[in-house]
């Protein structure tokens, strides 16, 4: 099964039942096929970049699910009849979590192979040091 995201529009005048109804139908139809639903999350009403159907906004639904290309056809087709969806857009995000997870993989390999850090050299003595071990030299030629 592939991941994908389906982001569809509904008329911004439709009520709270119609939408829940909507989203309830299409989530069917993705259970009915076998797939599974992963999130549904409800943007609320937006503004359109530009006019679609004589319309300024609309309502935005984001759905994420595992499905197989045969049910994402049946989604399209049922929102292509649904007289409240005024646009939709199905995007596969599989590819590109496959994607992260291979460059993930590969700084991982190059961080293992990295040689381990090298060891710090020694640090030279302070100041203090260098003052304490010169006066101790004067102190045993005061003697002689």
């Amino acid at each position: 099964m592939r991941i994908y995201e389906e982001l569809f529009i509904l008329k911004p005048d439709a009520t709270e039942e119609e939408i829940d109804q909507v989203v309830e139908q299409l989530r069917q139809v993705i259970t009915g096929g076998g797939g599974e639903v992963d999130k549904i999350d409800k943007w609320g009403l937006r503004r359109l970049a530009y006019r679609v159907h004589k319309y300024n906004e609309g309502f935005y639904v984001l759905f994420q699910f595992r499905a197989s290309p045969e049910v994402v056809r049946e989604l399209e087709r049922r929102l292509r009849v649904t007289d409240l969806a005024v646009k939709f857009l199905t995007v596969r995000i599989d590819e590109k979590l496959k994607r992260i997870e291979k460059r993930k993989k590969q700084r991982e390999k190059r961080a293992a192979r990295k040689p381990a850090a090298p060891v710090a050299a020694p640090q030279p003595p302070a100041a203090e040091e260098i003052m304490a071990e010169a006066g101790a030299a004067d102190a045993g030629t005061e003697r002689e």
